[in-house]
């Protein structure tokens, strides 16, 4: 081989190797990208897992919420359902004997020995305690009427308004100051107009008339991180720490011929609504009442 053969063969293989590591090149370049792009596919599939876990949760959680909310207000169905039956079967014999305690009591009405008198006034304390069982007999009524709830999108200011003119007057011959400070931006929460308004009654009604000449009942209404409030809150005698703890308890009062049913039943009409309720006091300082409401899971 000549000279200049020789540089030919080599400029071929030098030329052949460059080509070489060139393809090389090719290769490590392409191998790196689809590796990459492995990685990207790999991240994006476990985000789109973590994701699709994420939503699971969230809809577990919220069948669980929905469970319990409608095991909740089966049992206060149930609740209702016994305790208008149990009333109205209390209250026909019991308006029996109310009605035979005043033809008695007419029979006496001119009593002039002291047996007669003595006759009388056992008659007047039957008489007494027939009204108060008849006074507790409707607390059951009331409890059993509004046990059909027709929840619908309402605006809790609009109601807590309606109440709190019911007790205007009351609360001026009082000497009470009824104090609103209403958020008017609150959203929409599911409620049945005619039970929450009972309960805000009992709930209004009982503040007030643990309110001396000269206090006040302040009503607020605020938005929270899953629904809205209500604050209601008096600058009554307020109460000790036992009062607190068993003031829902059914036929727990400590008012004279109270039936001790009324915020028993006002708690009940709450968590109905998906709600709660929750009490603070101080002992002659004043009681504050929160109510919580949920706003509608958006679909």
């Amino acid at each position: 081989m000549n000279a200049a053969n020789a540089g030919i063969a080599r400029i071929g293989q030098t030329a052949g190797i460059v080509t070489a590591r060139g393809d090389r090149g090719v290769a490590t370049g392409v191998a790196t990208e689809v590796a990459t792009a492995g990685v990207g596919e790999t991240e994006r599939a476990k985000g789109e897992r973590a994701a699709v876990t994420d939503a699971a949760l969230d809809g577990d959680a919220a069948r669980e919420s929905s469970a319990a909310h409608a095991r909740l207000v089966s049992h206060y169905h149930e609740l209702a359902e016994l305790s208008g039956s149990l009333a109205h079967e209390i209250k026909n014999p019991l308006s029996v004997i109310r009605m035979n305690m005043d033809l008695l009591a007419e029979d006496l009405a001119e009593a002039e020995t002291p047996r007669e008198r003595r006759a009388r006034a056992r008659i007047a304390m039957v008489h007494e305690q027939c009204a108060r069982l008849e006074n507790l007999l409707n607390d059951f009524l009331k409890f059993a009427r509004v046990r059909a709830l027709d929840l619908v999108p309402g605006n809790l200011n609009e109601h807590l308004v309606a109440v709190l003119r019911l007790f205007e007057v009351p609360a001026h011959e009082a000497g009470v100051r009824i104090l609103p400070h209403l958020d008017n931006e609150l959203p929409s929460v599911m409620l049945d107009g005619e039970t929450i308004r009972a309960a805000l009654v009992n709930l209004v009604k009982n503040a007030l008339e643990a309110t001396p000449a000269g206090g006040a009942l302040t009503a607020i209404t605020r938005i929270t991180r899953s629904g809205v409030a209500l604050d209601l809150i008096d600058t009554g005698v307020g109460m000790d720490e036992r009062t607190a703890l068993h003031m829902f308890d059914t036929f727990f009062s400590t008012k004279d011929g109270g039936s001790g049913l009324g915020l028993h039943i006002a708690r009940k009409i709450i968590e109905a609504h998906g709600g709660r309720i929750s009490v603070q006091s101080d002992i002659g300082r004043g009681t504050k009442f929160t109510l919580e409401f949920p706003t509608p899971r958006r679909i």
